[in-house]
């Protein structure tokens, strides 16, 4: 049961790039009687450029002309070059345990073995597409809609697709307990609308998708009828027709739909539940909440609607596309060459040895995260992000208090909630323990199918049980961060503590910028459309008045028309609605480090450095963090499916309603970024 992001945790992909090196504990000590950096990466600049007409291209100008996107990439930047550089501190971790000759069910053994099992092409090119021979079997088997029903609970237990999945969470109505989710799923194009939109583009990935369909069947040594294919896809949009909207599953307060099990046939009179959720292994769970309740009474017709042979084709065409980067390197190659190149514009697929960190990081994470913390993480880090958070936190109560459009009422709650966030910063206290899972050298397909039977009963054992609030929902190796609202917790892992995000070597103002936005940033997920129906406790639970909640849409819907006026293609917006809770973010982010920073001054002035006021660097702090740019086709999959706005929006629709930008930048009337003072935006 995979976590989904609905209910749990609002991931940000902050920026981050190691562009100077990890420094250690003796640098820092010895660095302390010096005098410290801007941080700014001033060759990057174009000063060619009027910051107070395109801020982005002003701090990142240089680099976006004189860099390009790897042939690998589908975008380049801040973030993939520190995650590189995550990657190949692992691949060192993983090569001395790959080289080694450990215990059998020891840590080193399971990581080694695992990432030999995937990098072992040779068998995997022997095996062909025979490990699925066993799991054919178990779909041509299917001989009733209840068997179908059963299928859809084991394909959900253990990765491949079905049109309805299940995953464990905290109730975000009773945050003491867990619960089980339904979601809806079973769709092979990323999102709904790829299988609507008649625009020329994506009509031609609708008739490429069929084709690649076509040819995994092949690649894979199936004989289905010519028009398969297009059966396939047809079942697939009557999924999508029935699926909620993107901006829809946004609302937490929707997708809350409490049923007692007894209750299920009320929503899908002719589905077995039974036999689903006997196979999922929670059929004795007394309630489920179903986040998509319409979709599922759909699908209950859809069901009935479609034969069984169509059903079988469905299934086995998601057990191949489910698995086709773990069978041979033809099937490997023919699933890059659509999902990666058609869809992202990718020409090339990432090394080998990358993809194998991935898996490894993916599977085993915290194994070698562990190792990771000792060789990477700098402590004096971890002191000065918990200084930080506390800085921010005191920053936000300060402008909570002061705020002009909240009544007290209101106010309070806010502060209540604001006073119970829990940080975590770097590592887990307690790590996760992977001594049920078993892994051999030889089988990589049955390592990942092991480690989805494990991850499975892992989420099982949640049930019934106190909530486990050491848990992190990433490595420390993973460069980003997130806000997780039943939990009310703000997760930094180690890997995005680093320069030019996070420098212990530089003045404060860029650290105030840069992580210190970050920071802002996920508390404000706590305060932004979806974030703020939460309480300090974790409760999906309304703690506004309803006059302050109707003055707080009325500025979201300012921020949703801004954003939404900005064209990324031609013919091609970005999704104010779909963006709101990020844009929030990033906005109460930058606006309250920034209050955070000057509060920081104790009243003094800022020194001057590399020519930049303490306020400049602040605002160049933020804006090179976003350093990046993506290929066109990865700019229409992030608008279709992704939540964070592009990164040139993330600095210039940002700044533009931060009154201190103005002063830092002289911008006035007749600038691109000029907005007059009634037409910005201040939430927080």
């Amino acid at each position: 049961m995979p976590r989904k992001q609905s209910m749990g945790v609002v991931a940000l992909g902050i920026i981050a790039c190691l562009l100077m090196g990890c420094v250690n504990d003796q640098q820092v000590s010895s660095s302390e009687t010096q005098t410290l950096t801007s941080g700014v990466f001033l060759e990057h600049m174009d000063r060619s450029v009027n910051p107070a007409d395109d801020f982005f291209a002003f701090v990142n100008g240089k680099w976006l002309a004189e860099n390009e996107i790897p042939a690998d990439r589908s975008s380049t930047g801040n973030f993939l070059l520190l995650r590189d550089q995550s990657q190949t501190d692992i691949r060192a971790i993983i090569d001395e345990t790959a080289a080694g000759n450990f215990p059998e069910g020891s840590d080193e053994q399971k990581v080694g073995d695992f990432y030999k099992s995937f990098m072992d092409t040779k068998t995997r090119d022997q095996l062909g597409s025979s490990p699925l021979t066993g799991e054919l079997a178990k779909i041509n088997a299917i001989a009733s809609y209840d068997d179908l029903a059963a299928y859809f609970g084991y394909a959900d237990k253990v990765g491949f697709t079905a049109p309805l999945g299940l995953y464990i969470s905290v109730d975000a109505k009773q945050p003491d307990q867990y619960a089980v989710y339904s979601w809806q799923t079973g769709l092979g194009l990323p999102d709904r609308e790829y299988y609507f939109k008649d625009d020329t583009d994506s009509q031609k990935i609708r008739e490429a998708y069929v084709t690649h369909i076509a040819r995994m069947f092949e690649l894979a040594g199936i004989e289905v009828a010519t028009e398969v294919p297009s059966q396939i896809m047809a079942l697939e949009t009557m999924l999508a027709e029935h699926h909620w909207k993107k901006e829809d599953n946004r609302d937490n307060t929707k997708t809350y739909n409490k049923f007692d099990r007894e209750k299920l046939g009320d929503v899908m009179p002719d589905f077995n539940w039974m036999a689903f959720l006997s196979e999922t292994g929670v059929e004795q769970q007394p309630f489920l909440v179903l986040s998509q309740p319409s979709y599922l009474t759909a699908l209950d017709g859809v069901i009935k609607s479609t034969s069984l042979d169509e059903w079988k084709n469905y299934l086995t065409w998601g057990l191949i596309n489910s698995t086709a980067s773990r069978l041979d390197m033809a099937l490997d190659q023919q699933n890059f060459d659509f999902y990666g190149r058609t869809l992202s514009g990718t020409p090339e697929q990432r090394p080998m040895w990358r993809r194998g960190v991935s898996a490894v990081n993916g599977t085993l994470g915290e194994v070698v995260g562990k190792v990771y913390v000792d060789r990477h993480f700098n402590k004096k880090a971890k002191a000065r992000m918990d200084e930080l958070v506390q800085n921010l936190i005191k920053a936000y109560e300060v402008s909570i208090r002061d705020l002009d459009w909240m009544t007290d009422e209101t106010k309070q709650a806010a502060l209540v909630k604001l006073s119970k966030f829990t940080p975590k910063i770097g590592y887990p206290d307690i790590w996760k323990d992977y001594s049920a899972l078993s892994i051999k050298a030889d089988d990589y397909f049955g390592n990942m199918y092991r480690a989805a039977l494990a991850g499975h009963d892992r989420q099982l054992a949640k049930l019934g049980g106190p909530i486990q609030k050491h848990e992190w929902f990433m490595t420390p190796q993973t460069v980003n961060a997130y806000y997780n609202p039943t939990m009310n917790e703000i997760v930094f892992p180690a890997a995005i503590l680093q320069p030019p995000f996070f420098d212990l070597m530089a003045d404060d103002a860029v650290n105030y910028g840069a992580i210190g936005g970050g920071i802002g940033h996920e508390i404000g997920h706590g305060f932004d459309d979806s974030g703020s129906r939460f309480n300090g406790d974790g409760a999906l639970q309304n703690w506004w008045t309803d006059e302050d909640r109707a003055e707080f849409e009325k500025r979201t819907n300012v921020l949703i028309a801004q954003y939404g006026a900005f064209q990324v293609l031609e013919g091609l917006n970005v999704n104010g609605t779909f963006t709101l809770g990020e844009n929030i973010g990033d906005l109460g982010g930058l606006s309250i480090a920034y209050k955070a920073y000057k509060m920081s001054l104790g009243g003094k002035e800022a020194p001057v450095i590399d020519g930049l006021t303490g306020d400049q660097r602040f605002f160049i702090g933020w804006a090179q963090a976003f350093m990046g740019k993506e290929r066109d086709e990865a700019l229409r999959q992030r608008i279709l499916t992704a939540p964070h706005s592009p990164n040139i929006f993330r600095v210039n629709g940002v700044v533009r309603n931060v009154p201190a930008f103005y002063e830092a930048f002289d911008v006035k009337p007749g600038n691109t970024l000029y907005l007059p003072p009634e037409e910005r935006v201040k939430i927080w």
